[in-house]
């Protein structure tokens, strides 16, 4: 069998190993795939392997031994999903493999934030602690997580995850999810509408899928509900926000910081607004990129394909 992956370096950029899937057949590997190499590379492939490579109905066309296509990512809006299910083409994808890497950005996010652990070791490398005539100083105000509120948007896994640690740090949880969800072990979870989130909650963050009622979800009119106090993170997807009204809404102060390891368009624009706003903390899109997270997704990218091999997959997305 013919295994193709076009998108292998952000999943394994040489410290993990592809070996497991040798035993299902041939596997060639590509670091990264332009849209003009796609058919070239994958015409003779049976199991095709992307991540952010878009795969169209023009391009399945011109595959015509393809059978199984595994992502290796949750998101799989970069296959034409229908257009595969109609040529018997089964689509696999990687689902709840990086809850904990995610959950704890999330948390590096806000940490960075209330303590400015980086203005504060940029003063002290300039200078400021040895010509200060106290034995502290503060470039900014520090808070405590204990006692703030947390508004958490999408309650999966990764929203219950955040949810945990942030009661672990004494804060108190609103969640928004469209569909009823368990409380389980939570203590302050609540659960309310957007707007009640919104309006109250000290901390947003965004945990949806992104789908035509959340793009731009976080646009100029909701967040003209935050206090002006408040922090919004955003690790989804970029399309949640409404990237010209955060940076609006930092630069004006209309609310404090903001921490987002997603854009719109990614690599990022280098005239995205958000570059050069106030108080906004941005990562490429690493949430997922632990070496452990990119293992267990590994493992999950094998057992998909065996499970298909053997007549019964899992994480079929166009059943």
């Amino acid at each position: 069998m013919q295994i193709v992956n076009l998108d292998a370096y952000t999943t394994n950029p040489g410290d993990l190993s592809w070996k497991a899937l040798e035993k299902f057949g041939t596997l060639t590997t590509y670091a990264r795939t332009a849209p003009e190499e796609i058919v070239p590379r994958a015409k003779d492939a049976e199991i095709l392997l992307v991540n952010k490579t878009v795969i169209t109905k023009q391009i399945l066309d011109q595959l015509p031994k393809l059978k199984y296509i595994g992502l290796q990512s949750t998101g799989y809006n970069v296959i034409d999903c229908q257009a595969a299910k109609e040529k018997g083409i089964t689509v696999c994808n990687i689902p709840s493999y990086s809850t904990d890497g995610v959950a704890q950005l999330v948390f590096a996010f806000i940490l960075e934030i209330a303590d400015g652990v980086t203005l504060h070791d940029r003063a002290v490398k300039d200078g400021e602690w040895s010509s200060c005539p106290d034995f502290c100083f503060t470039k900014t105000q520090i808070f405590e997580l204990r006692g703030k509120s947390i508004g958490i948007i999408g309650f999966g896994s990764i929203g219950r995850r955040v949810a945990e640690i942030a009661e672990a740090f004494g804060m108190q949880v609103l969640a928004y999810a469209p569909r009823p969800k368990e409380k389980g072990a939570l203590q302050t979870l609540r659960f309310v509408e957007l707007d009640e989130l919104l309006r109250t909650a000290d901390i947003i963050t965004c945990h949806c899928p992104l789908t035509p009622e959340t793009e731009n979800l976080i646009n100029a009119q909701n967040i003209a509900k935050m206090k002006k106090s408040a922090i919004l993170i955003n690790t989804s997807r970029g399309p949640v926000v409404d990237e010209q009204a955060l940076a609006d809404a930092l630069n004006s102060g209309r609310i404090a910081a903001a921490g987002l390891d997603v854009l719109k368009k990614e690599p990022s624009d280098p005239k995205n607004p958000l570059l050069s706003a106030k108080n906004c903390y941005i990562t490429p899109h690493i949430a997922w990129a632990a070496v452990e997270t990119r293992r267990r997704l590994i493992d999950i990218l094998v057992k998909n394909i065996e499970c298909y091999l053997n007549g019964a997959p899992q994480n079929v997305v166009n059943p």
